[in-house]
């Protein structure tokens, strides 16, 4: 029986869900991790929910454009887009398999499928001007000049070394938002918008760009397209905190939308952190979702009872 549409979940996993601290990244590595995260997932499936998926893929891409760059004598690198399109592949892969098979150890037949999923964006944005997403490995002075020659934009990053950065542009859409949910009416588990998608261009001819999405934006206008009613993101903390490792640090167990706006005016979220998780929230609920929550992977069915986490409603 296909779930109704009032139990439609997206669930956002974070990069802790998929590679650990102090890890190498090695397959088997990842995959015993991406296999503990897909029981959790398994058991909200259980209960009845539609759920579709999304992930991180930060370090992922990181390893693929060192790769490009070691290679570089030998193999032509790819662009950004196409690493992107490749991470998605890759952790597609091992999220449907360990899922399916977490699936049919709780005694459920059902479809699981990965879509490599392109996000529009606007060609205008603001971002394309300002580059200021770092990716990939660190670079000494000298290879920095080389690859400034080729028009790449370069920081020093804290006196560890140089850095690429790109844009970052907000996400406006998914081309194949509509094939999401129809195979999520149809009773399948999607994987889909892996790393916030491939970003590609709006209007006339569709051209991958050399940019990176934030993957939890990217969440919130999957869950819009999909019609989701609640978002569950998942990252490496079991609640929302105001005043972070301070003093006065506290949780946040509820919210409404108001008073988080403003709490992240306030600066109570930082931006390379928890900051794009509650603008995610914000998003997803301006958008006419009913319940948003930040939680730990470990918490995840306790919050969606209402036991754990921070839930953020309307």
């Amino acid at each position: 029986m296909t779930p109704p549409p009032s139990s439609r979940i997206l669930i956002a996993l974070g990069g802790n869900a998929i590679l650990r601290k102090g890890e190498k990244g090695t397959a088997a590595e990842q995959l015993d991790n991406v296999r503990i995260a897909c029981r959790h997932v398994a058991r909200i499936v259980r209960r009845g929910h539609s759920v579709v998926l999304t992930h991180g893929n930060g370090p992922q891409v990181g390893d693929i454009l060192l790769k490009d760059e070691l290679a570089r004598r030998t193999l032509p690198p790819m662009p950004l887009d196409v690493c992107g399109a490749e991470s998605q592949g890759m952790l597609g892969y091992m999220i449907q398999q360990s899922l399916r098979n977490e699936l049919a150890a709780a005694g459920l037949r059902m479809d699981v499928a990965t879509i490599l999923t392109e996000t529009v964006v606007d060609s205008a944005d603001p971002a394309f001007r300002k580059p200021t997403k770092p990716i990939g490995p660190f670079y000494t002075r000298a290879e920095a000049a080389r690859l400034k020659a080729k028009g790449w934009t370069l920081v020093n990053d804290s006196g560890r070394g140089y850095r690429r950065v790109v844009p970052s542009p907000h996400p406006l859409s998914m081309v194949q938002g509509n094939v999401i949910r129809e195979l999520l009416d149809a009773g399948a588990v999607v994987i889909a918008a892996g790393g916030g998608g491939v970003p590609v261009t709006a209007g006339g001819e569709s051209r991958g760009v050399e940019a990176v999405i934030d993957k939890d934006l990217g969440a919130a206008v999957l869950a819009s397209l999909v019609g989701a009613r609640i978002l569950l993101i998942l990252t490496d903390v079991d609640e929302v905190y105001i005043d972070y490792k301070k003093e006065t640090q506290r949780p946040l167990e509820r919210m409404v939308l108001k008073d988080c706006e403003r709490l992240l005016r306030a600066g109570q979220f930082a931006a390379g952190s928890m900051g794009p998780k509650v603008e995610s929230a914000i998003a997803f609920l301006r958008s006419g979702g009913r319940r948003a929550i930040i939680t730990s992977l470990e918490k995840a069915e306790d919050a969606l009872d209402g036991k754990a986490g921070t839930t953020i409603r309307p």
